[in-house]
């Protein structure tokens, strides 16, 4: 299968269901957070896609590089922030588990595209 845009990529793909799991999951944090850790968890995880989608787009691989590292730093601010989240009640064990194991996922295939672009470019 060819990629034509970003919406083929996997990883893109993967980013995109875990913007619906933050979603879910934080919409049962209290509402005493919604401009707190909710909004915050909420921004990091849309960041993973975005920066993914942007990167893609952008004219060299050093650019696209510099986007894939910027979504895996977003994810690990996802993964902290769910961390938090159940440290502080405000979401399940299973829920914690669930986003922890896509996040883990999606972070090896963010891994392998960034392996792959910067072989591709040292050539």
């Amino acid at each position: 299968m060819s990629v034509k845009n970003y919406r083929d990529l996997r990883v893109w793909q993967s980013a995109m269901d875990l913007v619906v799991l933050v979603y879910e999951i934080s919409e049962k944090f209290p509402s005493k957070e919604m401009y707190g850790l909710t909004s915050q968890i909420r921004r990091a995880g849309v960041s993973v896609p975005s920066n993914i989608a942007e990167g893609h787009t952008r004219e060299s691989t050093k650019e696209y590089l510099h986007h894939l590292s910027i979504a895996q730093a977003s994810l690990a601010e996802v993964e902290t922030q769910i961390e938090i989240a159940f440290r502080l009640k405000y979401c399940a064990q299973e829920e914690l588990d669930k986003i922890l194991s896509h996040s883990t996922s999606l972070g090896k295939q963010l891994y392998s595209l960034r392996n792959a672009l910067q072989s591709r470019n040292s050539q």
